[in-house]
């Protein structure tokens, strides 16, 4: 691999190159101290014999007695290349002779710092030989006593040991500058052997270390992108080599434990998928985490195209934000249970029960919701049909008294009318006897229908069916249009039929048919108002309808979801059946009724019979 710097690399560079640059200015530091040391130590002994031929000179020359000559001496030492100065003092400390003139006469005295250097330590502690500060600068002093001999008791008292001191100072600049060339030269090797010092270590640990660490990052990482059998080779006895094997154990059970979780979730996955119940999981922003087949399939939408989207893109018009069960779970923390009505991709609804489930972490928050949709349409439609079956049971009760009641007195009337009728054919001897015949019989159509109403109700509480046969549509509505043309009139309403190219037949109850026309038509002609219009066209293809459109006050949507429901009347003195039985009448034909209204704008009925495939199966069965 190539060489990557991370904060190891870099840690372990700086720390070798920082161990390493202090153990050589450590050893640079010791070196200096001591090889200054020894070149002191050798200029001392240096200037020690230097010192002590001076003295066997000027002590010869003391002897002789000629002062000249060691003023003379004195001078020629005092010329020498290092030599700063050479003072003879005699027992006093009063300088006879000098090399140069002392910079100040009190570096003399006793009490000065030159002297004190030396005088301030015990006589045993003193040495022979000092570095000192002078005005002059920096110099290695040596102090050399001149002992009084036998030779020198002619001029100096016996009882004294020491006739006087001679100072040799030298200069130390020299020293210092060969020090420091040794020492440049010492930092200069030093610098180059540990640079490569620092390589060899690197190389070694880049060797040794890093490129055996690196197979755990990479054997890491492609673990990490799914490779579970990728292992770290673990030849040898070291501790990256113990640190492998411990790594491929770790592997090992971890593949294991992520086998078990990978077929424990394709388990879970299965079991989901396998409900019917559309399952998803939300985030608190709404967005889809998880979802089921079954949710996938209400949406209509693939898996990668809801994952991540909100569920108002997924499932638009499903619920509403104010009546949103995540929204109201997120907001109260509790379970919530809201019905909604879903549209399916063939245009039909569906009634779904939604329950939204929170999900919480360990400090009680909700992070996550769960939904359940649940497809309550078929159980709607049998609580629907219980209810209908309740209130037809009722409505049979009244129906068969009502119709019992009914039949009697209408059978009475009917021999009337008929008698009527019978006076009124053929009698010429009076110019209203027309009149009162073409009255009798429309008395009697409209008796014969009242009967027949009866008889419906009769047979619909006893659970029988109307005998079907061929109707005219067109026929259908001009009798209906007829009948329902003088309460037009008082209402100042006109009705129009448009007639039909073809005159489309249908196989039905031709009673139940003019009763679900004349219950639409009255309808339509007490919505409007005077001047109004109604109209009633025949509409053929497959299926074939009749439509009964108005221009009247219209319907609002909240009731036209009721207005097929028995006692529900929007007209002040409305009994609330003739809809119900409209409807129950088109059904038992295998038909529909539909309604589209405004308020304002008018409504318009389709009375839709059934296809001619499904009415000749219908007829077959």
């Amino acid at each position: 691999m190539r060489p990557r710097l991370t904060s190891m690399t870099a840690g372990l560079a700086i720390g070798i190159t920082a161990a390493v640059a202090v153990a050589c200015a450590v050893g640079a530091y010791f070196y200096s101290v001591h090889h200054f040391a020894a070149l002191i130590e050798n200029e001392r002994a240096t200037a020690l014999a230097q010192g002590e031929l001076m003295r066997a000179a000027l002590e010869h020359q003391m002897i002789e007695n000629d002062r000249s000559l060691i003023a003379r001496l004195v001078q020629t030492f005092g010329r020498e290349a290092r030599v700063r100065n050479l003072m003879l003092l005699d027992r006093t400390g009063t300088l006879r002779y000098s090399s140069r003139p002392p910079a100040s006469p009190a570096d003399l005295r006793i009490d000065s710092p030159t002297c004190q250097a030396c005088h301030r330590f015990a006589p045993d502690q003193r040495g022979s030989s000092r570095i000192i500060e002078s005005a002059g600068g920096t110099v290695l002093r040596t102090v050399i006593p001149i002992r009084n001999r036998e030779a020198c008791y002619r001029c100096h008292d016996k009882s004294r040991s020491i006739n006087g001191i001679l100072i040799l100072d030298l200069d130390t600049g020299g020293l210092r500058a060969a020090m420091n060339t040794d020492l440049r030269w010492m930092v200069a090797v030093s610098g180059a052997l540990a640079l490569v010092l620092i390589a060899a270590i690197a190389l070694i640990v880049r060797l040794a270390v890093l490129k055996r660490l690196q197979r755990f990052e990479v054997t890491a990482r492609q673990i990490a992108h799914g490779d579970l059998d990728r292992r770290v080779p673990a030849a040898g006895t070291d501790t990256i080599s113990w640190l492998a094997n411990e790594f491929n154990t770790m592997a090992d059970s971890m593949s294991g434990l992520l086998g078990e979780v990978r077929n424990q979730r394709e388990r879970v996955e299965t079991v989901i998928n396998s409900i019917d119940d559309g399952i998803v999981v939300l985030d608190t922003h709404r967005k889809v985490v998880a979802a089921n087949d079954a949710f996938l399939a209400r949406s209509g939408h693939p898996r990668a195209e809801v994952l991540g989207c909100s569920c108002r893109d997924v499932a638009p018009g499903a619920c509403t934000a104010a009546d949103c069960p995540t929204l109201a779970c997120l907001q109260t923390n509790d379970r919530q249970v809201r019905i909604c009505e879903r549209r399916a991709g063939d245009g039909t609804a569906r009634w779904e029960e939604v329950h939204a489930s929170p999900i919480r972490d360990a400090a009680g928050s909700v992070v996550q919701v769960v939904e359940v949709w649940r497809d309550i349409s078929d159980r709607r439609a049998a609580e629907a049909r219980l209810a209908e079956s309740h209130r037809l049971a009722s409505l049979g009760v009244l129906a068969s008294g009502f119709s019992h009641e009914l039949n009697t007195p209408l059978a009475t009337v009917l021999t009337c009318v008929e008698g009527i009728l019978r006076d009124a054919t053929g009698r010429q001897d009076g110019p209203d006897w027309s009149r009162v015949g073409e009255t009798a019989r429309i008395a009697r159509e409209q008796l014969l229908r009242c009967r027949g109403i009866t008889q419906h109700f009769l047979r619909m509480s006893r659970g029988q069916r109307a005998t079907a046969g061929i109707v005219d549509l067109h026929e259908a509505a001009d009798v209906a249009a007829r009948l329902v043309a003088p309460t037009a009139q008082r209402h100042g309403v006109t009705i129009e039929v448009t007639p039909a190219p073809q005159h489309p037949r249908v196989r039905l109850d031709e009673a139940e048919l003019q009763h679900a026309l004349i219950n639409i038509l009255l309808n339509a002609v007490q919505a409007c108002s005077s001047g109004g219009r109604v109209s009633v066209t025949v509409q053929e293809g497959d299926p074939v309808s009749v439509r009964i459109t108005d221009d009247g006050c219209g319907i609002a949507p909240p009731d036209q979801k009721r207005i097929f429901e028995p006692f529900f009347s929007l007209r002040e003195g409305g009994t609330g059946l003739g809809l119900f039985l409209s409807l129950n009448f088109a059904r038992g034909w295998g038909g529909d009724i539909r309604v589209a209204s405004a308020p304002g704008r008018g409504s318009s009925f389709d009375i839709v019979f059934p296809a001619r495939d499904a009415a000749a199966r219908r007829s077959a069965s």
